[in-house]
């Protein structure tokens, strides 16, 4: 699986130790277009491993947001959603969410107005802060076209 072998090799640059675990959720995410829970990941996952624990699940999910293999969401309806962060800037996106059904749709419409955006942004904060920004993310909260 090359793009196993892909990840392998970038996690490495931030812990030494490749587990199933860490592997299996990355394979999980990076297949599926969905924004899942802990809960729902740990219920796909222990089908195929009836061993692996929630608490492998939580510490697993927290160790690969923190090295940027995951983005880490809370759309406000109480669990955090975890989705795969490619580093192809094609797969770049941004979220809209529906507050009264949850929906979350992904969009990459305005993707290079958004980088030009973000780039001035991210200038005129490290200059007035002296803050180095290291990633973004736009959400917008409102209605899908069910809902309203």
């Amino acid at each position: 699986m090359v793009e196993a072998y892909k990840w392998r090799h970038r996690f490495r640059k931030h812990v030494s130790r490749w587990t199933l675990p860490r592997e299996s959720i990355l394979d999980l995410l990076s297949r599926t277009s969905k924004h899942l829970s802990a809960k729902e990941i740990y219920d796909d996952l222990s089908k195929a491993y009836p061993g692996i624990g929630q608490s492998t699940i939580y510490r697993t999910l927290s160790l690969l947001v923190q090295t940027g293999f995951l983005n880490k969401m809370d759309i406000g309806d109480g669990p955090k959603r975890y989705e795969y962060r490619s580093s192809s800037k094609m797969e770049h996106h941004h979220h809209l969410i529906c507050t009264k059904c949850g929906k979350i749709i992904d969009y990459s419409d305005f993707i290079d107005e958004e980088e030009k955006l973000v780039k001035e942004a991210e200038k005129n904060i490290t200059g007035k802060y002296n803050f180095k920004v290291q990633d973004h993310n736009i959400e917008f909260y409102g209605l899908c076209k069910d809902c309203h």
